[in-house]
């Protein structure tokens, strides 16, 4: 049985909430090994003028502690 560490972190990106939670998984996996799973917990977009400037989303990643 393994053992999980959950860290929380923001995907962002100026096309959609999907791109910004792949995006937020792609950077995590460059310094973060076996992630098993990305919750998304939350989504929200900046605003500028009216206009959406970046799409949020915050995540769970949960990935297995290596011993």
């Amino acid at each position: 049985m393994g053992i999980y560490k959950i860290i929380d972190i923001v995907g962002t990106s100026t096309k959609s909430f999907s791109d910004a939670s792949k995006n937020g998984v792609i950077e995590v996996a460059k310094t973060v090994k076996n992630i098993r799973r990305a919750e998304v917990r939350k989504f929200d977009m900046k605003i500028v003028d009216d206009e959406v400037v970046q799409y949020r989303a915050e995540l769970n990643i949960a990935f297995e502690i290596e011993r």
